[in-house]
């Protein structure tokens, strides 16, 4: 059944994409989404892992650098905690206690950090560097490569609509696609830099697919001898942001 609470959200995010006068994309670093060493794991993957709990910290963490637009990076005065479950259409009962609780673990686990109260008016919160929390943070755009998720998917309610796991596989694509717009094959031990599971992986793989953002190809793999022996290679649709969840691919 739809969401009852999912046009009030749509509209709070649409708010929110005007008050940060966002246009085109919203730049990630490469290191949100992608390791350097297969024994730790990215940012992005530490956001969805813990089951219900990744759902509402990620959607935090995606708004806020959505929000968070120049130096120093920080949104002075962030929604309340009923404003932001009303933004991410969870229930007024327990909404924004979870948006505490995920607020809290992201201050906990340095993504941000949040400043002291003034007063009743929420406190300011600032991003921190992923790599190092003790540097300022620095728009990704500024580096020779990040993942640029269009403004669309604020707009449009796809944050809401797809599931964080499906969320960050997106993410893992498009940065595997690296701007180019042929299907990719993504080697194995590529794919343990982005930190997640071969069952995470396939079942946030076939609901992209389901959304239309998805097309997975196989390709013979190795030598024409090989021929029998296939391999994935996968192409994300980024003109599909642009249209509404539910619309026909």
């Amino acid at each position: 059944m739809p969401n009852p609470l999912y046009a009030a959200a749509l509209a709070s995010l649409r708010k929110a994409v005007d008050g940060a006068s966002r246009k085109g994309n919203v730049a990630f670093p490469i290191e949100f989404v992608k390791a350097d060493d297969p024994a730790d794991t990215p940012p992005l993957a530490r956001l969805v892992q813990g089951g219900r709990g990744g759902e509402v910290r990620l959607r935090l963490y995606l708004c806020l650098t959505m929000m968070a637009t120049a130096k120093p990076h920080n949104i002075r005065r962030p929604p309340t905690s009923q404003t932001w479950a009303k933004t991410l259409a969870l229930p007024a009962a327990t909404g924004p206690r979870r948006v505490t609780d995920n607020m809290n673990w992201l201050a906990a686990n340095k993504f941000i950090e949040i400043g002291p109260r003034n007063g009743y008016a929420p406190p300011p919160i600032t991003l921190l560097s992923l790599d190092d929390a003790s540097r300022p943070y620095e728009r990704a755009s500024l580096g020779s490569r990040y993942v640029g998720i269009p403004i669309d998917f604020w707009t449009r309610g796809w944050i809401l609509t797809l599931s964080p796991t499906a969320t960050a596989t997106l993410f893992m694509l498009l940065e595997s696609q690296g701007g180019h717009g042929a299907a990719r094959y993504i080697p194995s031990d590529r794919r343990e830099l982005y930190g997640v599971s071969h069952n995470t992986w396939t079942k946030a793989r076939k609901e992209l697919e389901h959304h239309g953002f998805l097309t997975v190809g196989r390709v013979p793999q190795g030598s024409d001898f090989d021929y029998r022996r296939l391999r994935n290679t996968y192409r994300i649709d980024e003109d599909r942001f642009s249209a509404p969840p539910g619309s026909p691919a």
